[in-house]
């Protein structure tokens, strides 16, 4: 099973917000879609759920157009929250999995297992309102899966989740990976990224600018971190050739460097000034080309 946009493009009036965006995701990967705000994330997901049509381009599942009939296979966890706030939570996911084409009794039992896997079995007769937003979070998770759908979509699916409730969460997309979900994911922690996708697409202004695997993207990046922690100045450091980024950290420095060899030529220059706690040469953050690729971090 996959997911295949083929030279997707959307435009509202004279704005491209989408532009000619090429991307493939296979059965039981999971793909991370990036971009600050405005860079076409969200109208990418709304043109595959069938929310907008797009101007141009295809969008298939399984070699097929995906219409109406096709979103009981689809999931999809929104950025905003879009739960009843005056409706219990049994009553909230028996509606939304009814409306999925689920029988009660199915419901009410994937409910049971996915709150007792969220630790929070006796939220079943809460209402909405009276939980918290990270709680809500869990619950919104739920209705997007609680249809095992072969496709989900989750827009920001840790926010407002402390570090525990991450970890879960985290837990149960790799679960449902393994289960054969394919999973179109986006987030602006790219730590959770590097963590959980293996392909991933970077868009500014509605543009590709990345398009790979993260291992071939970190390899062709060819810069490099180096972190050093000596009991001397180290600020001469940004003016060695080939120290592209310098930064000041709590114990010493950290340094982007074009290539390897600079690490060496740095080492030299620290020798017999004094002692060294730390000198670790560390593969690029996803954060750093990022930073690199699209001028700004991701907030």
């Amino acid at each position: 099973m996959a997911l295949e946009l083929k030279s997707v493009t959307k435009k509202f009036g004279d704005f491209t917000a989408v532009d000619h965006l090429n991307i493939t995701i296979t059965e039981q990967q999971i793909f991370g879609l990036l971009g600050g705000n405005g860079a076409g994330k969200t109208t990418t997901f709304r043109m595959i759920l069938g929310l907008i049509d797009q101007t141009d381009g295809e969008i298939l599942w399984n070699d097929e157009k995906i219409s109406y009939s096709k979103s009981h296979v689809i999931g999809y966890l929104p950025e905003e929250r879009g739960l009843y706030p005056k409706l219990k939570v049994k009553d909230q996911l028996v509606y939304l999995g009814r409306l999925r084409g689920m029988k009660k009794n199915d419901v009410i039992k994937e409910m049971k297992y996915w709150l007792e896997r969220f630790k929070v079995p006796e939220y079943a007769n809460k209402k909405i309102e009276e939980l918290s937003k990270g709680n809500q979070q869990k619950i919104q998770f739920i209705a997007s899966v609680i249809h095992r759908p072969q496709l989900l979509i989750l827009d920001e699916p840790f926010s407002g989740l402390d570090p525990i409730n991450v970890e879960i969460l985290k837990e149960a997309v790799i679960d449902l990976k393994e289960r054969g979900t394919t999973i179109l994911f986006s987030s602006h922690r790219m730590e959770h990224v590097e963590e959980l996708c293996e392909q991933l697409c970077i868009l500014q202004k509605g543009k590709t600018v990345l398009y790979g695997s993260l291992a071939e993207i970190k390899r062709s990046f060819g810069k490099k971190n180096l972190n050093v922690n000596g009991e001397f100045d180290l600020t001469f450091l940004k003016d060695i050739n080939g120290v592209t980024r310098f930064q000041r950290l709590a114990e010493g420095v950290r340094l982007q460097i074009a290539e390897e060899a600079v690490a060496q030529e740095i080492f030299k220059h620290i020798q017999g000034k004094g002692f060294v706690r730390k000198f670790e040469i560390e593969e690029p953050s996803l954060n750093d080309i990022f930073i690199e690729k699209v001028g700004t971090s991701y907030e």
